[in-house]
């Protein structure tokens, strides 16, 4: 299993969390607060999107066509004025805590790149069985959390997403 993240409508690949505008989105599932998207940027890259939203906050998981993943967490609550990083933790539900070091912060965003395969796919699973993803500080104090209702068959959906843009062209087109 190989998956990709990154961040919401519409950000480009690598860790800059650089803005480009979604040219093309398509829905491919809807549940709950969950929604599975193909998106298309202006540049012609594109990418999978697993998003879990409440207003003014959502979760969500990237799966771009080289298997990168990112996560990224968004509130109205956050402005960073400066592209800043800090030490996080992921709990999933009462599961033990995943680290996030170096996660960046930018505007409304916090940002991560799974950058080990296995640990990406572990962690995608565990979204898939959590009932509530807990973001904390690195000392363990709370942050935001994020409901997962829905999750199971919303990740399914991405995993199927992200098979399908491994090829060498876009599938959205």
């Amino acid at each position: 299993m190989k998956f990709g993240v990154a961040a919401c409508v519409a950000l480009a690949f690598g860790m800059a969390a650089l803005p480009a505008l979604a040219n093309r989105v398509d829905t491919l599932y809807s549940y709950k607060s969950w929604q599975v998207e193909g998106v298309t940027f202006d540049d012609g890259t594109y990418a999978c999107l697993a998003e879990v939203t409440d207003p003014g906050e959502s979760f969500s998981i990237w799966v771009f066509p080289d298997q990168a993943v990112r996560l990224q967490f968004y509130s109205e609550d956050w402005n960073w004025t400066e592209d800043k990083t800090a030490d996080l933790q992921i709990e999933i539900d009462r599961r033990g805590a995943w680290t996030v070091p170096g996660a960046t912060l930018s505007q409304n965003s916090v940002l991560y790149d799974l950058t080990d395969q296995q640990a990406g796919a572990d962690f995608i699973v565990e979204v898939a069985r959590g009932r509530t993803l807990h973001l904390r500080e690195s000392d363990g104090s709370g942050v935001k959390d994020y409901s997962l209702a829905g999750s199971s068959a919303s990740i399914s959906k991405l995993i199927d997403c992200g098979t399908a843009i491994s090829g060498p062209s876009n599938p959205f087109n």
